[in-house]
């Protein structure tokens, strides 16, 4: 295991009952926050057992269909690529969760059971009313909440453009980071075909192949881990790598991502991927010379104390209506 050399997620104590200190979370490093959620009726359900919690989640499930991802035995929880990379190893279905939390209870005493999964859930679809009282209340307004439920799994390393708070109301859970700079060392699968919606490492962190994939020595130095037990979270910063493994019988996160700037702003991912069509391909002088535009532009902007302000245009600061122009701009482009 390479989990006991790596270095721990600096840890505080706060329950959010209290609320979230200002500024806390704007470090851009990962915090982990012990007994945060602790007052949650799921939390103190859960540490009466499987069955208590569960009977929770069913009071407020209207019966809407969850995502199950299901594996055999053989996976040992890692839910991932087939040996090609030309599928998965796992199969997919719309199921009721009643009937997902018959069979993980069916398969608690197997050494080595199969795998269930309920992948992302927005909790306001499928469970009404569970938020009344399982909440943090700081970011009701501004994120998804979502609840994933299963028996043992391991996800692979990946990151989300949002920022993260996940509560670990049930099981317990170890999560290992990388800062977004490691992306060169983790062999990063395909964008377009992935396991789970984000591009994910192909590196299996319980048994590593150094000889296939030696960058990720250099990854694990810069590693962070923690174990987070029942009522604890860890806020993981947009864009930061997090390999996710659910090590108890019966398991349950609650998540919530939110982005810190309005709604009109654009999704990054969306020019990567126009930047892939316009960019990658060209020669590679006309690459450096776009790589400095956009140093320019965007990731060290320059002011433009030459252009009288009324003629900025899009170069002002992005309101509401300058993203709609540089939208319409865009489509026009992509149009022609």
């Amino acid at each position: 295991m390479i989990f006991e050399e790596l270095s721990p997620i600096k840890s505080i104590e706060l329950s959010a009952s209290d609320g979230m200190p200002e500024g806390l979370l704007d470090t851009a490093a990962p915090l982990v926050i012990k007994n945060f959620i602790e007052h949650w009726p799921l939390v103190q359900a859960a540490r009466q057992g499987a069955e208590t919690i569960q009977q929770l989640l069913i009071q407020h499930y209207n019966n809407q269909p969850v995502h199950l991802m299901y594996a055999d035995e053989t996976v040992k929880g890692r839910l991932f690529y087939n040996d090609d990379l030309t599928g998965f190893n796992f199969t997919r279905s719309q199921v009721a969760l009643n009937a997902v939390f018959k069979d993980i209870n069916a398969v608690e005493g197997l050494e080595c059971p199969p795998t269930y999964y309920v992948g992302s859930t927005a909790i306001d679809h499928a469970f009404p009313g569970l938020r009344t009282q399982n909440d943090l209340t700081f970011l009701a307004d501004k994120a998804l909440a979502s609840i994933w439920m299963g028996n043992q799994s391991r996800i692979s390393a990946h990151y989300d453009a949002p920022d993260n708070i996940a509560c670990v109301v049930a099981g317990k859970r170890r999560f290992t980071l990388f800062p977004p700079e490691q992306i060169s060392n983790l062999y990063i699968g395909p964008i377009d075909f992935t396991p789970a919606g984000q591009p994910a490492s192909l590196v299996d962190f319980h048994a590593p192949d150094f000889e296939k994939y030696p960058r990720f020595k250099q990854a694990l130095k810069h590693a962070q881990v923690a174990e987070l037990s029942v009522g604890d979270a860890l806020y993981i910063p947009a864009n930061w790598w997090h390999h996710i493994e659910a090590m108890d019988k019966f398991n349950v996160l609650i998540n919530y991502w939110w982005r810190q700037v309005d709604d009109h702003i654009g999704v990054p991912n969306d020019a990567l991927l126009h930047a892939m069509l316009a960019i990658r391909e060209l020669p590679v002088a006309q690459r450096q010379a776009w790589q400095h535009i956009f140093d320019y532009y965007i990731f060290n902007p320059q002011a433009q104390l030459h252009i009288p302000e009324h003629a900025l245009g899009v170069l002002s600061e992005t309101n509401p209506l300058i993203a709609r122009k540089l939208r319409a701009m865009l489509m026009n482009s992509l149009n022609r």
